[in-house]
């Protein structure tokens, strides 16, 4: 089992004709992604690489292929009307890997998805990897941008604000000869649309899923809610790590929810927490995957 996607899930990329959508739609097709649309205004009746169908619009491309999943590459000034549609056409799991939509965006995104029964990761998030079961880990669903030869199946489940921590604590752990469930990078931006308490409780529910990293940062509550959330909830080992610690109060550091704006939002706060709520926390990014392993008795 996994959490979100797996690989027999079908995917449509909206943006799948722009240079970063089609790049990343290849490198998904080629990791054994089951893309089966494209969306794209205007190129509807064309087709990706020849053997991906393209859409002029997502309620065509659902009801053509069944797609459940959607991958957006939208630029900023049309990305939270991109997540609209996806959920106005009934798409399941929207994830938004654009960077720089602005928050009133967001909160009129937020505001129309309440109630309905759809998914949202991101935005700003680099997307999730279930790896799959053969060689190289093909075979499995890779919707977004991380790097599908550095995973491995396996029974660690990720999830992270940062999209290269999360690829480094992968990374780490298949180079020790642990795989992962699947990984879930939320993104950084400070509205989003699922939080690492959601993917803690989904974890936690997983059956392979045995044992959990959880990256955060500076910045907001998020990652103490998952932490009080796990200490009364969830048996399984959890390693945390909080970047940003030496980011000087009141200044934004790289992502856009990486503001300290209270005592508990600093990075020794957090760190704190988490290991009152026993997490065990490492002290560098490369100690990650360690930190677990001996949480874990491995």
């Amino acid at each position: 089992m996994s959490i979100l996607i797996n690989e027999n899930t079908k995917v449509l990329i909206q943006g799948i004709t722009g240079s970063f959508g089609a790049r990343h739609a290849s490198l998904s097709l080629a990791y054994g992604t089951k893309v089966v649309a494209g969306v794209t205004p205007g190129k509807g009746g064309q087709f990706f690489e020849n053997t991906v169908p393209i859409f002029n619009g997502v309620a065509d491309a659902v009801r053509e292929t069944g797609a459940t999943a959607s991958a957006i590459f939208v630029p900023p000034p049309f990305a939270a009307d991109a997540i609209l549609e996806a959920a106005d056409a009934g798409v399941e799991l929207i994830v938004c890997i654009t960077e720089g939509i602005p928050v009133m965006d967001m909160m009129r995104v937020k505001e129309a998805l309440k109630g309905l029964p759809v998914r949202l990761v991101g935005p700003n998030c680099p997307g999730l990897v279930t790896p799959g079961r053969g060689e190289k880990s093909h075979g499995g669903c890779r919707i977004g941008i991380a790097p599908g030869y550095i995973h491995k199946r396996g029974n660690v489940g990720v999830v992270s604000r940062s999209g290269t921590l999360t690829y480094e604590a992968v990374f780490q752990l298949t180079q020790l000869g642990y795989g992962q469930s699947t990984c879930v990078g939320i993104g950084g931006d400070p509205i989003n649309g699922t939080s690492h308490l959601d993917v803690l409780q989904m974890f936690n529910e997983d059956p392979e899923t045995e044992a959990i990293i959880m990256i955060g940062e500076i910045g907001g509550t998020a990652e103490v809610e998952a932490a009080r959330w796990a200490k009364e909830h969830c048996k399984k080992p959890i390693a945390g790590f909080i970047a940003g610690a030496t980011a000087p109060p009141g200044r934004r550091m790289g992502h856009a929810g990486a503001i300290v704006g209270g005592e508990d939002d600093t990075a020794e706060a957090k760190k704190r927490i988490l290991a009152e709520c026993g997490i065990a926390v490492a002290e560098t990014p490369s100690d990650m995957a360690t930190t677990l392993l001996k949480l874990w008795g491995k």
